[in-house]
């Protein structure tokens, strides 16, 4: 390797001493020539033939690898690593230009030192590169993300080689990944895994569901999902049938419940059952008056319901001597019952039965309703000898009050020669319609 160094120094410096002498020769020939050889230009000043540096002057002088190196009439494309030493002056030898060091080296005392072609930006590396030293030489190497095309470095498109799971965005020299909505970067900076929004604050007004990628919104019993698909709205359940509770519905957030009237309680959640206030103590009746429950309150009654020419026989029977004119033409007994009836019933409906305490042997028997029934709201249907039925015949609403005398005339032929013996006894009964159909 020396060798061939010092052959290309003793080239150089041969070329040089030829070019300079004959130059000289062709300035002796007249004072008046200004014209020079190819590689000189004139200088008028010193009036002499200059070296043109070709290395300057001329764009890209040495391709590829090549380094431009100066000579007196022109230049030389030697590699980076060869060394040439000019002499300014003829008088230079080449023993003087000999580097006893190997080509990267250079001598320091009595040791070769390694150059560092970087620092000293004695290297042929392009822009985009590198300059990377190494003992006794040197390399032009592409940054990371970067990959040698001839002699540039141009960006490697990282995204091509699916490095990403999701999406892959591409930058000069790198690359970076992004995941959909749902999905968060994992810790290798590729792959996404799944966010759980509901443990991140999603916008559910209630219940939260995270799925792969995203989450739902659920709500609790009695709302329902509104049009943004996070906000639960009460179900107004009263408004949806009217068939929910037997009187009222009442819509609460998340549910309903049910109300009954005055003088009713619930029964179970929907269904309204009457209060016998006369056997909870709830009544306000006094002493001398008797309770009477019907649909939705109570009656207070007088215990003596006798009326003249009636006399109290007991607590509910009133009798009619035959000793008085009166009773002539009145039934023998009245005795006084109460019962309450719902409003719109089902008509025809059997609401009460009637039935004789005691019967004479032979005796026949008739039962009517003897008053109380001015709009033929009711009707008996007679069962035997001894019973008959009181029947609604038309649906009445309440409140309302009836009081029917019901009579059972009896003939009996026996027990006169002179003809049939009739009497008869009334049944007094007290009608309560309620206000509902419960």
């Amino acid at each position: 390797m020396q060798g061939a160094c010092v052959s290309v120094l003793c080239l150089c410096v041969c070329v040089s001493v030829l070019l300079r002498s004959a130059i000289s020769q062709t300035h002796k020939e007249t004072d008046t020539y200004t014209e020079c050889t190819d590689g000189y230009h004139w200088d008028a000043h010193t009036e002499h033939c200059r070296d043109i540096n070709e290395c300057e002057t001329i764009p890209d002088a040495c391709k590829g690898e090549m380094k431009c190196f100066n000579h007196y009439g022109g230049y030389l494309c030697l590699p980076r690593s060869a060394s040439v030493i000019s002499a300014s002056e003829p008088s230079i030898t080449p023993t003087e230009a000999f580097n006893p060091c190997p080509s990267g080296y250079e001598p320091q005392g009595d040791s070769c030192v390694d150059v560092d072609e970087c620092e000293r930006d004695e290297h042929d590396c392009q822009p985009s590169q590198e300059c990377i030293n190494s003992v006794g030489a040197f390399s032009c190497q592409c940054p990371d993300g970067y990959r040698k095309v001839g002699t540039e470095c141009i960006d490697i498109d990282e995204c091509r080689y699916r490095y990403c799971q999701h999406r892959c965005v591409n930058v000069p020299g790198s690359f970076s990944c992004q995941c959909e909505p749902g999905f968060q970067i994992a810790g290798n900076n590729r792959s996404c895994i799944d966010v759980n929004e509901c443990e991140m604050g999603a916008p559910c007004s209630q219940r939260c569901y995270n799925t792969y990628g995203t989450f739902l919104c659920r709500c609790d019993q009695g709302y329902e999902l509104g049009p943004d698909g996070f906000i639960c709205n009460d179900i107004d359940e009263c408004s949806y049938s009217s068939y929910l509770c037997q009187f009222q519905c009442v819509n609460e957030p998340g549910k309903f419940s049910c109300v009954c009237p005055d003088g009713y309680k619930l029964l179970g959640s929907r269904m309204c059952q009457d209060i016998n206030e006369c056997e909870t103590g709830e009544h306000q009746c006094t002493d001398t008056q008797t309770c009477v429950n019907i649909h939705g309150r109570y009656q207070c009654v007088e215990e003596n319901r006798c009326l003249d020419p009636y006399v109290q026989l007991s607590d509910n029977r009133c009798v009619c001597p035959v000793n008085k004119p009166a009773c002539r033409d009145l039934p023998f007994s009245v005795v006084h019952r109460y019962m309450s009836i719902t409003s719109e019933r089902t008509v025809p409906s059997d609401i009460f039965q009637i039935q004789a305490t005691s019967v004479s042997a032979g005796a026949y028997n008739t039962f009517r309703i003897r008053s109380g029934d001015e709009n033929g709201d009711f009707y008996i249907r007679q069962i035997n000898n001894i019973s008959a039925m009181l029947v609604l015949a038309r649906a009445v609403s309440g409140p309302r009050e009836y009081t029917l005398d019901l009579e059972m005339v009896s003939i009996n032929p026996l027990l006169s020669y002179q003809g049939s013996y009739q009497s008869s006894s009334a049944l007094r009964l007290s009608i309560y319609v309620g206000p509902h159909t419960f």
